[in-house]
């Protein structure tokens, strides 16, 4: 099965992908203009096209009490699209921390400011898929 992660900003979404349903890797980083989430979803479905995975991973950031803030409802909102749009299921991911996991991680890799800002998103997906990837597949 192929998985396809990813992390939704307002400028950009993280893509992240797995080939084996066992190790999540980076792919690419989809920029839009500032909150043109339309640009955004179609862009997504142009490499969702290309890639054709089983499964679509959403990031869903969830507010600390469990509650559907207003980024998890977008989220929400455009993973509805895409599994619509693109016929692929789509099911979401509590993604709290993964950027912040993320920094850290490429922080303790010595990996330099300027090059950070260029990965983090993909590294967030990468979390995001590796999450859903350990919770849900098996060995």
């Amino acid at each position: 099965m192929k998985y396809v992660g990813l992390d939704l900003g307002s400028v950009t979404c993280g893509v992240s992908k797995s080939d084996t349903g066992r190790l999540a890797q980076p792919v690419r980083t989809i920029r839009f203009r500032p909150d043109d989430y339309d640009e955004a979803i179609d862009k997504i479905l142009e490499y969702l096209k290309e890639e054709n995975p089983d499964l679509i991973v959403m990031g869903y950031p969830l507010l600390e009490n469990d509650d559907e803030g207003p980024r998890a409802a977008l989220s929400r909102e455009v993973a509805e699209i895409l599994e619509q749009e693109s016929g692929i299921k789509t099911v979401l991911q509590d993604e709290r921390n993964t950027t912040k996991d993320s920094e850290a991680f490429l922080i303790a890799a010595n990996v330099s400011r300027k090059k950070r800002k260029k990965v983090i998103d993909q590294q967030a997906a990468v979390r995001i898929l590796q999450y859903y990837l350990d919770k849900n597949t098996d060995d």
